[in-house]
């Protein structure tokens, strides 16, 4: 895949987390679970760096924040990872693990990620790609977000704003939802 192809599947959000979601987690009698019922949007992002990166709007936000403190590069190869092992053909992962290397790893990088030195891969390495040959330093990267970004962002301008809309949406819909119910009952 070419740069342009990657920064277009990034940037457009074609890519999933390989973390599958728990959709519907049922208590005995078989409804969904009142705790995880509506866990959604901001609520949802604030539980786990993993539930923001599962959301194509989280991850969005995330990095307009990444973007203010010029670390955005951190979540976009987390993203490209992503997508490189989900590849099945050998030719594409050769290209996709080159052009990973080039746009976030080699030296000459445009968009260089800051991991360990002895963590780095050889060159030689892009000849035979494996699905799992950046899970190392994606970890790293991971962890650097987790445990840094990721604590100032939901403490941010960006995050908390959001959190208010969401919420005066939610206020806004909650009371048509009981203009509604008190409208049929005395209509009936």
């Amino acid at each position: 895949m070419a740069r342009a192809g990657l920064w277009s599947s990034i940037s457009t959000g074609s890519y999933s987390s390989t973390t599958q979601k728990i959709e519907n987690i049922h208590d005995g009698d078989g409804t969904p679970s009142s705790s995880h019922q509506n866990v959604k949007g901001t609520a949802k992002w604030a539980t786990s760096l993993e539930n923001l990166l599962e959301d194509p709007e989280g991850i969005k936000r995330f990095r307009e924040f990444l973007k203010k403190e010029f670390s955005e590069e951190n979540v976009l190869f987390w993203l490209a990872c992503e997508d490189f092992k989900k590849i099945q053909d050998k030719k594409q992962m050769q290209e996709k693990a080159k052009d990973i290397y080039m746009t976030f790893l080699s030296s000459k990088a445009s968009s260089q990620v800051n991991v360990e030195g002895q963590s780095r891969l050889n060159e030689k390495i892009l000849e035979e790609p494996h699905p799992l040959m950046f899970q190392k330093l994606q970890d790293q990267i991971f962890n650097l977000m987790k445990y840094d970004s990721y604590s100032r962002f939901l403490k941010s301008d960006l995050f908390l704003k959001h959190k208010r809309t969401e919420e005066e949406e939610e206020d806004a819909s909650d009371s048509q939802t009981v203009a509604k119910r008190a409208s049929r009952i005395y209509n009936t």
